[in-house]
């Protein structure tokens, strides 16, 4: 290791979402609501959910396998492996150990991101700063979470909104001039409880059958709160990360956001001035799964195409915290 960073980017993608599809129409079964409700609110028409049997590890080892083969590596090659999720399949061991073994990373080090919807970015500025260091060669970063089974069903403000999925990145080093340019991340902790939280089953309020009959299980959320911070959050530090970066909003060739909602995303594109087009929207497929947008939304275009050799992307994204995540690259 050295005091100056090689450049280290994106080497190889991969997604996945479970196959069970929870459309609009089945929720209108379900709880009061209605499709053109969702669709008019969140741009939201469908979302995959995960089977009982199924956890975040298990879909984060299909992201993950399908990155390292688009990396044209061998699972030995990787030399860390870490997780952004919030929806763990245990306490501990982290979901990153669990993994590293079914990918059969054997010779990695492992840890998890628990930052929410922003984990994802958190993850690649971390692991990259550590790539970048030669601690590692190569690394994969999953964001990947199952918040259908955190879900209150029976909160139609909320239910409507999540859905499970996973997205994967290998990293490694690259030529100079491109992979990771800048990034900005942040936080406010100042009534982020109240806001957006999962309240019981950590050591502030353990399980107890008080904490179940009260439904303290299940994901809390003020969502008129959270969009004012959304926009605010996307747009302040898009801004410092493509500043850091040296450029301009009209250098950014795409951008992908953390789909939590269509009119967050259109309100941010207004805000930063950049072409509605240039903007990837995944969201009404998938809806909101957390640390998994970003990277589910960047292999699918990725595998389509539409990110070319030598374009900038600017990543942002929002989430519990409350936090805020975002970082130019170049392809």
């Amino acid at each position: 290791m050295n005091g100056t960073l090689r450049p280290v980017g994106i080497i190889g993608t991969g997604s996945y979402a479970p196959p069970r599809v929870l459309t609009n129409f089945d929720l209108e079964k379900m709880v009061d609501t209605s499709d053109e409700w969702i669709r008019t609110r969140t741009g939201i028409v469908e979302r995959h959910i995960a089977e009982a049997d199924v956890a975040t590890s298990d879909l984060a080892t299909h992201s993950a396998t399908a990155a390292i083969a688009d990396a044209g590596l061998q699972p030995a090659q990787i030399g860390l492996v870490v997780v952004a999720t919030v929806t763990p399949d245990t306490l501990f061991p982290c979901t990153a150990s669990l993994l590293q073994h079914a990918i059969g990373a054997t010779k990695a080090a492992a840890f998890d991101v628990l930052v929410g919807c922003t984990g994802f970015v958190y993850a690649l500025a971390a692991a990259g700063a550590m790539v970048g260091s030669g601690a590692y060669e190569y690394a994969v970063i999953s964001g990947a979470d199952v918040l259908s089974k955190f879900t209150d069903w029976e909160d139609r403000r909320t239910c409507v909104l999540f859905g499970d999925a996973a997205g994967s990145v290998v990293i490694g080093p690259v030529e100079a001039g491109r992979g990771i340019l800048s990034y900005s991340l942040g936080n406010d902790g100042d009534g982020a409880t109240e806001v957006l939280s999962l309240p019981a089953g950590g050591s502030r309020l353990p399980a107890s059958a008080e904490t179940v009959a009260a439904r303290q299980h299940y994901l809390k959320m003020v969502g008129q709160e959270v969009f004012k911070f959304a926009v605010r959050a996307m747009v302040e530090s898009s801004e410092v990360a493509v500043r850091r970066a040296g450029l301009t909003m009209e250098d950014i060739d795409v951008a992908i956001p953390h789909q939590a909602n269509l009119r967050i995303v259109d309100a941010a594109a207004k805000r930063l001035d950049i072409p509605f087009e240039r903007f990837l929207r995944n969201g009404d497929r998938y809806g909101n799964t957390s640390a998994a947008t970003i990277p589910v939304a960047m292999d699918e275009a990725a595998r389509a195409g539409q990110i070319k050799r030598g374009d900038h992307l600017l990543l942002s994204s929002f989430g519990a915290g409350l936090s805020w995540a975002s970082m130019v690259l170049r392809w």
